[in-house]
């Protein structure tokens, strides 16, 4: 659609200035009646406790010492912690101030955070700026053309720049009628002068055409804000055509069967900000303009329900964090337009703080988008069974009087969004414990996303539950894959074939073929066999299994205890040597954690080699 088109229905449905959020211009009202619903209360109570903390507290201070760390050691957290707490700072006084408008010292916080974030030299965070010509000394300044147009921090769009503008838009069509004008004005010039003006003229950014997270984010929100202060239809159109055509190469990125391999947490951070965009852009255009009715956005809607094992437990392959609560609000919304997207517990919700990014949009919509009907109505996590053909994702939760256990296995290939190597890989899950577990996401560092990337255990196939092969890990790239995937779902046994011989990247390996079969018994059974063909005999075969729980190797069988159930590993003693070692890896917020490498050496490598275990729950 061009943008003539746009510009067409945007006058056929002018919105006179209406607010997008609430269109029936109840705003007062309605946050009046929730502030005292009794189904509001537990967000309601949190965003309250945040507020008169936060009231109490200086602001802290994005400076140059802390701006500069990355660039010099690679470092993120010293600047991103405190940048993130101004978000939150903004996101709560701005809520806290239209559930308590008499608060004069809420609004004066406010005033002031804004101003802040307005001030900010750049709202990108240092690991993204890049190469612009203030930090490479390239700038030029010249009389002859504005100076904004040379800044690097107003020439760069990353998606934290992106989110504070649409940020910044929304809050300021929410409060507007008591902001000053001067605050007003400053974040119209601030989100044309760092967002709208580099979007159109300064670009393209790599993202424009990127079929990931970065896409709709990015996209997403410059076309939020735009909706949202944009009263020049030409503008607005021209805006909407680009952002549009990323939407669609985002679109590309997941497949028939809705999946997207950068795993879950990465799924409602980008599909989160594509609903918000599309939201916006079906209320401007009447339903004229309307994203949801494209059978993809609904395939992919379901996504979130295919990912989870049990309460909070997460199938988080890639670089996703092991535990997430739900996004009830945008889970709400999902549930409206598509009504077989699952509605969880509601005891599963994201708690207020728990985003450590505190991003505006999301923390909104969980108030604005929350239905009580729905709260109450919410479910665990029931018995499923999906194999998703085109990420070579299997997931089977099983469950049993005993409780719900659940096995997740994949193929793949070495260069997905947000890569691990781990073709192959498996996590096993029972009673609340994940006995066989993916690391996820570890510690973002500029090493992190380097060429250092897999000597990070969470990274490497090393830190995954497959082979170590002749003493190589599999290796990066499109071209390691899984071949031939196979899968059989069915009530009492899944199973799933893969031949990846090609991640490892050896020539002497001509075939490794490892298959599962899940037993969905009363006490439910994973058996693995390996079959490995050699072009010559190997020095070493070793299977490698992760877990988090410390192993226990005093009896004939190795036993991983959890808190309510156990998980003993069956081999063959004559033939396989087991070996526990205690390794460290930094999560994603810097913690050092303990993991457990379990490693089963085959003690006399053949040519032609089969090796078998049994995973048995008790």
């Amino acid at each position: 659609m061009d943008r003539n088109q746009i510009a067409q229905m945007l006058r056929d449905h002018a919105d006179g200035g209406r607010s997008l959020l609430f269109p029936a211009g109840d705003s007062a009202q309605w946050w009046s009646r929730i502030g005292q619903a009794e189904a509001y209360r537990p967000v309601l109570h949190e965003i309250r406790e945040v507020a008169e903390a936060l009231l109490r507290l200086p602001a802290p201070e994005l400076t140059y010492g802390i701006f500069r760390l990355f660039g010099e050691k690679g470092s993120r957290l010293e600047y991103e912690r405190p940048y993130f707490e101004m978000r939150k700072r903004l996101n709560t006084f701005t809520l806290y101030a239209l559930l308590e408008p008499e608060r004069e010292d809420v609004m004066q916080a406010l005033q002031e955070t804004i101003w802040a974030i307005c001030n900010e030299y750049t709202w990108c965070l240092p690991a993204h700026v890049g190469t612009t010509p203030e930090t490479v000394g390239e700038a030029a300044y010249s009389l002859q053309e504005p100076s904004a147009d040379l800044q690097g921090n107003a020439s760069m769009i990353d998606l934290f720049s992106a989110e504070t503008g649409f940020a910044l838009s929304e809050i300021l069509r929410l409060t507007e009628h008591r902001l000053p004008l001067l605050l007003r004005n400053r974040i119209r010039h601030e989100v044309y002068r760092r967002l709208f003006w580099p979007y159109m003229h300064q670009g393209p950014f790599s993202w424009e055409t990127a079929t990931h997270n970065w896409a709709a984010v990015c996209a997403g929100s410059i076309g939020s804000a735009a909706l949202h202060l944009m009263t020049d239809e030409d503008d607005l159109s021209a805006v909407l055509e680009k952002v549009l055509r990323t939407m669609d190469c985002y679109l590309q990125g997941f497949k028939a069967d809705g999946a997207t391999t950068e795993g879950y947490g990465y799924w409602y951070y980008g599909f989160g900000f594509f609903v918000f965009f599309a939201d916006l852009l079906k209320k401007r255009t009447g339903g004229a303009m309307n994203l949801f009715s494209n059978e993809r956005v609904h395939r992919i809607a379901l996504f979130q329900q295919k990912c989870f094992m049990s309460g909070a437990s997460v199938v988080n392959f890639s670089d996703s964090l092991p535990e997430a609560h739900i996004h009830m609000g945008l889970t709400h919304y999902l549930n409206r337009m598509y009504p077989d997207v699952f509605v969880p517990s509601y005891s599963l919700r994201t708690g207020y703080t728990e985003d450590h990014c505190s991003r505006w949009a999301t923390a909104l919509r969980n108030v604005l988008w929350h239905r009580p009907e729905k709260a109450a109505d919410g479910q665990p996590w029931g018995e499923a069974s999906y194999f998703l053909e085109d990420a070579q994702w299997l997931v089977s939760r099983h469950r049993n009087e005993h409780g719900i256990y659940c096995f997740a296995a994949k193929g793949g290939h070495n260069a997905e969004p947000h890569n691990h190597n781990d073709v192959g890989h498996f996590i096993l899950h029972a009673a609340g414990d994940t006995f066989l577990a993916d690391l996820g996401s570890g510690m973002y560092t500029q090493d992190y996303f380097g060429d250092a990337r897999y000597s990070y255990l969470c990274n490497g196939s090393q830190g995954h539950s497959v082979p170590i092969v002749n003493g190589r890990v599999q290796q990066e790239g499109a071209q390691c894959r899984a071949q031939a995937a196979y899968a059989a779902v069915n009530r009492e046994t899944e199973r799933l074939q893969l031949d990846f011989a090609s991640a490892y990247g050896m020539k002497e390996l001509k075939q490794l073929t490892r298959t599962f079969q899940w037993h969905k018994k009363e006490q439910p059974v994973l058996e693995l066999e390996d079959t490995f063909v050699f072009n010559e005999t190997p020095d070493s075969l070793i299977e490698r299994f992760m877990t988090m729980l410390e192993p226990d190797v005093s009896g004939n069988d190795l036993v991983i205890p959890g808190r309510e159930r156990r998980l003993i590993i069956r081999y063959d003693h004559e033939r396989l040597q087991p070996h526990v070692q205690k390794l460290e890896y930094a999560d994603h917020f810097g913690v050092q954690q303990d993991v457990y490498a379990i490693d089963f050496k085959v003690l006399q490598p053949e040519k032609r080699c089969k090796v078998q275990l049994g995973f048995q729950f008790e």
